[in-house]
């Protein structure tokens, strides 16, 4: 089995969120930076894939330079190889974005032969875009599942799983080479080693200069969702507030009259 997963830099939301003066970006200047759960997923399942049938594992990802460092913590969990399609660290839309990842694939194949499956999170953790997967998925003619959270391969096809509306499940019987998104709920990724990590810093990244297409669409501005309010009351203080307390969960309900 030869497998791609694409993987995207994002900043790491754990903290609050500010964007750049112009509304353009989010300011990331006291933020890490990581992949989205459902693109660790996607890394951990090639990895998985590989060591149940053998084959090869590389890891794929559009950013700057220093966007090599999602790429080695990939190789530190398993995976073989590494591709950086080098930009300037400007923000791609979806359509450069798959175009660009497109030609990339391209190209590996022309030099490699097919991937079996293509491996993408389910949406960026950033801008929460769906397109890119399907978008390289119809450049490239090949058959798309998202939403993905089971995966069984076999005999030059894929059995993906999703959950379906109201319970229950989908499944699509696929004939490889595939694309799949991929959601967290997959499997439980592991956590990179300190060999593992030593191993993956002495691994070569393959680097490629992608040309940027134009006529996508064109982002206006960032908004962030308004946050919601909280009140705090002081309703007393030792155990003058006990009888307070008292009330206050008999207009809750929690208590009877």
């Amino acid at each position: 089995m030869n497998i791609l997963v694409c993987v995207k830099r994002v900043p790491a939301t754990g903290g609050k969120i500010v964007l750049t003066a112009d509304a353009q970006d989010i300011d990331t200047r006291f933020l890490g930076f990581t992949i989205s759960p459902h693109e660790e997923c996607g890394v951990e399942e090639a990895v998985r894939i590989v060591e149940a049938h053998t084959g090869s594992s590389t890891v794929l990802t559009l950013g700057p330079e220093v966007a090599s460092e999602q790429l080695r913590d990939a190789m530190a969990i398993g995976i073989d190889n590494a591709v950086l399609l080098q930009t300037d660290g400007a923000d791609w839309d979806a359509y450069a974005t798959a175009g660009a990842i497109a030609d990339a694939i391209r190209e590996l194949e022309a030099q490699a032969g097919a991937f079996d499956l293509i491996l993408f999170g389910n949406e960026a953790a950033d801008t929460g875009d769906f397109q890119v997967g399907i978008r390289v998925a119809t450049a490239l003619g090949r058959p798309v599942v998202s939403g993905v959270k089971g995966i069984a391969a076999a005999d030059g096809r894929v059995e993906a799983r999703r959950e379906a509306a109201g319970g229950g499940w989908e499944v699509f019987d696929l004939a490889m080479p595939a694309v799949l998104g991929v959601k967290e709920g997959l499997n439980l990724p592991r956590y990179p080693s300190v060999p593992g990590r030593l191993r993956a810093r002495k691994k070569e990244i393959r680097t490629i200069t992608p040309a940027r297409r134009s006529g996508g669409p064109t982002k206006e501005r960032l908004r962030l969702p308004e946050g919601t309010e909280s009140q705090v009351e002081v309703i007393g203080q030792g155990a003058a507030a006990a009888p307070a307390v008292v009330e206050l969960f008999r207009k809750l309900g929690v208590l009877g009259r």
